[in-house]
């Protein structure tokens, strides 16, 4: 348990966030799938990403991983082994947390000549398999449910040839995507996923840079596809992991809810389907601007946010929902928390996806807000915050969710009286040094 109090001063100065754990859990994968040699920097030593990398060196891939001495950053060498240099592993393998790794990897498990079971800790096994079941079926995978409910530990049968498919999403999901995308690096034939709006695409462009065949198309309608060609031989590369965004949003919250703040938050990853918290807090009147922007790549971005008053449109409510969902669910929570501060009623729709998550997200942010004394209610997809009322301190019930542990440390910085959060150390799945990078501010 940690306990925090209300800011009582601006907070000024730069914030560097560790490395984006999409793209670090992606590099490990493709780095071990490609020949050659693939130099990380910049990896988010998280216990996400850190399982990703236990897996594959269970799988038979040599990975180096130190911290260089002059700047204490650190820097993984994967050797990889190829698409088929894969061996099977002695035990089951172990995804702790992460659902990335185990969607992911089932994907790339799908498609190998050995048998393989795959499960995580107890949040997994409660979290959604079924929407990677399925179409991991249809392309003449061997894959099931060993508790037979759908989720983890899931058995793979090898040896399999797998068909690429043309498969619709009914959600719009990178890891699901990914899935797919992953299984059809090994399939006969394209393989094309549709989704009802372009999720996070880290898989296509880092697949690209690494040899791979692949491309998206966006419909008028927003609606998107992601095509792979298969049959070409991923490369070795040099990859320089930019900051996380999903870990800056706390830091772009903490400085629009406490008075005469502003912060520069360095080097940030800001692609266009992961930064939907920036346009939303802009159209919310937040002044955040880009500097020093690079579009090589990833494009990345020095992030400046500025203390601002918020408010919602002519007549007091503001709307998130539709296309603009899968470009911040990870963010909502502390998206949440900057809008009960606010004078103005915000309406979270089209986020059911916020149910299968770590938590449930959709009630453990709103049962952590009442506490506070937000008048907030849930909806089936997503919630209504009533803003205007001070937030009090509070016992906050983490779930063992590191963005609601964090969500809710920046609610501290604008609640009366202490803040008291449970399970703090569930930030280590994604951002171990929060707290102290957090204190250094206040």
């Amino acid at each position: 348990m940690i306990s925090l109090e209300k800011a009582h001063h601006p907070l000024k100065g730069n914030v560097y966030v560790p490395g984006d754990k999409s793209i670090s859990h992606r590099s490990i994968m493709f780095g071990a799938l490609a020949k050659g040699t693939t130099e990380i920097t910049g990896f988010l030593e998280s216990a996400d990403c850190l399982s990703t990398i236990d897996c594959f060196r269970r799988l038979g891939v040599h990975i180096d991983h130190t911290i260089r001495p002059t700047n204490g950053v650190p820097k993984i060498t994967v050797h990889g082994n190829g698409l088929h240099g894969l061996s099977a592993p002695s035990r089951t393998l172990f995804t702790g947390n992460s659902g990335t790794t185990t969607r992911l990897m089932s994907g790339i498990l799908a498609a190998q000549s050995f048998d393989c079971n795959i499960t995580g800790d107890s949040s997994i096994e409660k979290r959604p398999m079924k929407r990677i079941i399925e179409p991991l079926t249809q392309m003449g995978s061997d894959i099931s449910s060993i508790m037979g409910n759908d989720c983890a530990p899931l058995h793979i049968n090898g040896g399999k040839k797998l068909h690429g498919i043309n498969y619709r999403s009914k959600v719009a999901s990178a890891q699901v995507k990914s899935c797919i995308l992953l299984a059809g690096l090994y399939a006969e034939g394209d393989t094309v996923v549709y989704e009802p709006a372009l999720s996070r695409n880290h898989s296509e462009i880092m697949l690209s840079a690494f040899g791979a065949d692949i491309h998206n198309e966006v419909a008028r309608d927003g609606s998107a596809a992601a095509i792979l060609h298969p049959g070409t031989e991923l490369r070795g590369m040099s990859i320089n992991v930019p900051g996380d965004i999903s870990s800056a949003a706390f830091f772009i919250a903490a400085a629009l809810v406490v008075p005469g703040s502003e912060l520069v938050i360095k080097h940030v990853g800001i692609n266009e389907t992961r930064s939907g918290i920036i346009t939303i807090f802009k159209q919310m009147g937040a002044d955040i601007t880009l500097e020093n922007i690079q579009k090589d790549g990833e494009p990345t971005a020095d992030i400046v946010v500025r203390y601002s008053e918020l408010h919602g449109n002519q007549n007091g409510i503001f709307e998130i929902g539709g296309k603009d969902i899968p470009t911040l669910i990870d963010e909502i929570p502390v998206i949440a928390v900057v809008a009960a501060t606010g004078n103005f009623e915000t309406i979270i729709k089209d986020a059911a996806e916020l149910k299968v998550k770590e938590s449930n997200r959709i009630n453990s942010v709103v049962e952590n807000l009442k506490a506070m004394g937000c008048d907030i209610e849930a909806t089936d997809d997503g919630m209504v915050i009533h803003g205007g009322k001070p937030l009090q301190g509070a016992d906050i019930n983490s779930y063992n969710d590191h963005r609601l542990a964090m969500s809710f440390a920046i609610a501290s910085l604008a609640a009366n009286g202490t803040t008291r959060i449970l399970d703090e150390s569930c930030v280590n799945i994604s951002y171990p040094s929060f707290f102290n990078d957090l204190l250094s501010l206040i």
